[in-house]
């Protein structure tokens, strides 16, 4: 399911760390973008969920506080839902984007 976001990766590599498997308040985040040091991008915690609204993947990140791991990062950060309908004949995804700001 992560692997969609992992080729995310080969473009977003010059400007982030990024983190699969982060381990983040009380849980696992499963992908979480840092944005490297003198890079002006937003943070970024993606949820990825199979057969269920991409809502519960975004009430995830917030119940489950995985937004706490970027624990010193001020400035904008991107929370990012995204289902996979895995009995789908092409896989179809949605795709739900929040972003909050910490000060």
């Amino acid at each position: 399911m992560a692997s969609c976001i992992t080729l995310a990766y080969y473009t977003a590599r010059n400007d982030y760390r990024i983190i699969r498997e982060m381990p983040a308040g009380y849980g696992f985040a499963d992908m979480v973008f840092v944005p490297l040091p003198g890079r002006d991008k937003p943070a970024m915690v993606i949820e990825l969920k199979w057969n269920k609204k991409c809502e519960t993947a975004l009430d995830q990140i917030r119940e489950k506080k995985y937004v706490e791991a970027l624990n010193g990062y001020k400035g904008e950060v991107i929370l990012v839902g995204i289902s996979y309908e895995k009995r789908s004949e092409n896989k179809e995804h949605v795709c739900k984007i929040e972003k909050i700001t910490l000060l």
